[in-house]
């Protein structure tokens, strides 16, 4: 028996290399899937999936890692991707979702999902970074996929503008957190905010950061609560304010707001549920 001939990848063809060579393999249909929010403390974890056609038509300008581009740059070539591929879809899978199931079991079920929803099933299928078990095709698992394989950097700017417009839209929803600048991310701006305000419903509570924002937010309001009740009472009393030990401001060592913004640092894996949707286009 002749062994099967070897998969050649030939580096001229750059970020469309292994694609080309998995349709020369008979693979017509090559699906990548990347997420965008896997590190973000607010707002949803996005998954998209995209097949993009074979031969000129699958070479999208400009693409490349989602991370890689301006946020222009990103708009030109997800307008680009969606109207060139074959299939794409996408899985939105919202902050409590996360919170309640992990992010690595939603990440994976994101994946699936979107899969499964492409108008036109994949022959093969390539992730971002780790595999993903029970797509019934065959797939492979690329180290930082989306700047070697064009699918996966199709899906990863699908999936990354997606998210962008949703964290836009909820900074309008939600003013004050500056969502439509770091995205959700924990930048110094954000870690202030979510410090001053504590968390919105958007926020991923399973979260270091955000569970001890909520914390010190719902320690200053019984305190609050607290002080007013104390307030009423000497009232009743007839105990003056003067009468009373004065109240002690709470520094840095005392673990006070500062200490919450040093704790923000670390956080805790999470998990989700899903919307999605899916378009076919055509080749040519």
């Amino acid at each position: 028996m002749l062994p099967s001939p070897r998969t050649v990848v030939r580096r001229e063809a750059g970020i469309f290399a292994l694609e080309r060579a998995l349709q020369r393999r008979g693979f017509r249909a090559v699906a990548g899937a990347d997420e965008a929010g896997r590190g973000a403390c607010a707002g949803p974890l996005v998954v998209a999936a995209v097949i993009l056609p074979p031969g000129r038509r699958g070479e999208v300008p400009g693409l490349a890692d989602s991370k890689l581009l301006t946020p222009a740059a990103r708009e030109r070539v997800y307008e680009e991707v969606v109207a060139r591929a074959v299939s794409y879809a996408v899985v939105v899978i919202p902050a409590t979702e996360v919170d309640r199931e992990g992010l690595q079991v939603c990440n994976l079920a994101g994946m699936r999902r979107a899969l499964a929803a492409l108008a036109t099933p994949a022959d093969y299928v390539l992730t971002d970074g780790f595999p993903v078990a029970g797509l019934g095709v065959p797939g492979l698992a690329v180290w930082k996929g989306d700047r070697v394989a064009a699918c996966i950097a199709a899906a990863s700017v699908v999936a990354k503008v997606t998210r962008d417009r949703i964290m836009v839209e909820l900074d309008q929803k939600y003013p004050g957190y500056g969502f439509a600048e770091h995205k959700g991310y924990s930048t110094d701006d954000h870690v202030a905010a979510l410090a001053e305000r504590g968390p919105c419903p958007e926020h991923r509570f399973s979260y270091v950061n955000v569970a001890s924002a909520a914390a010190a937010l719902a320690g200053r309001e019984s305190g609050t609560t607290a002080g007013a009740a104390s307030r009423r009472s000497g009232a009743r009393t007839g105990v003056t304010r003067s009468d009373r030990a004065p109240a002690r401001e709470l520094g840095s060592g005392d673990g006070g707001e500062d200490a919450v913004v040093r704790s923000a640092g670390r956080r805790r894996r999470s998990t989700v549920s899903v919307a999605s949707q899916a378009r076919e286009g055509r080749t040519g």
